[in-house]
């Protein structure tokens, strides 16, 4: 068993999970039958001051009495996709899931561990936002234009792209242009928070950039396997970028997380990082007005890139397609019968409503797709949102070398312009293992394989 299975059965987090697992450590090695671990569990959550002085079940029984009540008896229904996916990210899922705000629930195939709600997290919830089930880039974003450019070019003329990436984009923490770009997202209303009010100059100041960490921007070969709005099938010249809010965004979430904790000082220790608004309050109304505004930023910041890049290469823009996560949306779904309105956070999701278009990324090194959703509605119309990561950026660093990461690359016809070891290609999950176990959410129109890539230089800090 296992803290899933004990939060299934009513045991409340914190000591009790942990007096849980010492008992059926005891109980086994004790040679208890362990075909019986659950009926055991449930009969001691179900009258534990029937067994306080009982020497194996005591400690317990005697945490479970201390044990303040759980926000809900049992977690809401959430489904998952894939296999073998991290236990902890699993566990983040769950704990999301006993929130008493909280109505239904996905997990998407990438997922893996983040702050509060894991990364492919789907969490639809009462009036409510949680500003940690959104994230610290808020409205982190896809978006990719097809240019009218020769495939030839992505090897005859690789210089003349890697310029005008190096001219037309910005990245890391405190990326900046020293002359400023514009964008009318400068003329939307930027008092609708203090936050945004006075972070509005440091915004302009980042307005065209992209942030650290697995933000990128990169030119691929584009296969249309079929129409895609109105471009035909064939081979294309893309231009792929993925990056959010930057350091405005991040201070949104900073901000109004910290609100959010102080209201809930009961809140559990492992729900913490889940403390949410209301949207009849005054902070939950000033922080959902935020996130909109930084989805407009985000959006801005990726048009610029994409202006810029194909008016420096005097190239026509023949697809444009974005799609963003990181977000929390305004919808109405059928939950136990009942058609309602909720707030449906994607931390790490893509929206994969019938018929709409997104993009889903692999690595540096593996193809990413264009998709469009199937309107699933146990993924309460999600798809994942990438590859997700299948270990930590620790973890790559200590395990990778630059030797054996440029020959991979040579051998999938990838010329790596900078980025950090903590993002190369095996630091991910299979793309295509990860799409196979979500064939029932999104359906694969083209497939975009890399071909110059530009991420943050090693040793910026990541950004969430």
């Amino acid at each position: 068993m296992n803290n899933k299975d004990f939060l299934r059965l009513g045991v409340p987090l914190g000591e009790a999970t942990r007096r849980a697992t010492d008992f059926v450590t005891k109980f086994i090695l004790t040679g208890g039958d362990k075909s019986r671990l659950r009926e055991e569990v449930a009969t001691i959550v179900a009258n534990p001051s029937g067994f306080v002085d009982d020497p194996l079940r005591g400690e317990f029984a005697k945490a479970l009495l201390a044990a303040p009540p759980p926000p809900r008896s049992e977690p809401v229904k959430y489904r998952q996709w894939g296999e073998g996916l991290e236990h902890e990210a699993v566990m983040q899922m769950e704990k999301a899931c006993l929130l008493p705000v909280s109505v239904a629930g996905a997990l998407m195939s990438d997922a893996h561990v983040g702050y509060g709600l894991p990364i492919g997290g789907v969490l639809a919830t009462e009036n409510a936002v949680i500003p940690y089930a959104v994230g610290v880039d808020i409205a982190c974003r896809m978006k990719m234009t097809v240019l009218d450019i020769p495939a030839r070019d992505l090897e005859q003329k690789q210089d003349r792209l890697t310029r005008a990436i190096e001219a037309e984009t910005r990245f890391g923490v405190g990326a900046a242009f020293r002359q400023r770009r514009e964008h009318n997202v400068l003329d939307a209303d930027w008092s609708v928070s203090p936050i945004t009010k006075q972070n509005k100059d440091r915004a302009w100041s980042q307005l065209g950039t992209s942030g650290s960490g697995n933000h990128f921007v990169e030119f691929g070969l584009l296969t249309a396997h079929s129409k895609i709005n109105d471009l035909e099938p064939g081979t294309y010249v893309a231009l792929l970028s993925h990056s959010g809010s930057r350091g405005t965004g991040a201070a949104v979430c900073d901000y109004y997380s910290k609100i959010a904790f102080g209201q809930f000082p009961d809140l559990p220790s492992e729900l913490k990082r889940l403390a949410w608004l209301s949207l009849d309050s005054q902070e939950g109304q000033e922080y959902w007005n935020a996130m909109e505004l930084m989805g407009q930023y985000a959006a801005a910041n990726h048009a610029l890139i994409h202006q810029h890049l194909a008016e420096n290469l005097g190239a026509q823009v023949l697809l444009d397609l974005e799609n963003h996560h990181n977000f929390a949306w305004k919808e109405k779904h059928v939950i136990g019968g009942v058609e309602r309105e909720v707030i449906v956070h994607r931390k790490g999701a893509t929206p994969a409503g019938d018929g709409v278009l997104g993009i889903i990324p692999g690595s540096m090194a593996s193809p990413g797709y264009v998709v469009s959703g199937k309107g699933n509605a146990e993924s309460l119309n999600s798809a994942s949102h990438g590859a997700g990561r299948a270990m930590s950026r620790k973890a790559a660093n200590e395990k990778f070398n630059w030797k054996d990461v440029n020959r991979l690359l040579r051998d999938r016809g990838v010329t790596l312009i900078s980025a950090g070891l903590d993002e190369v290609p095996m630091a991910y999950k299979n793309i295509r293992e990860v799409m196979a176990a979500q064939n029932d959410l999104v359906a694969v129109l083209g497939q975009f394989d890399p071909k110059l890539v530009k991420m943050a230089p090693s040793g910026e800090r990541p950004e969430d």
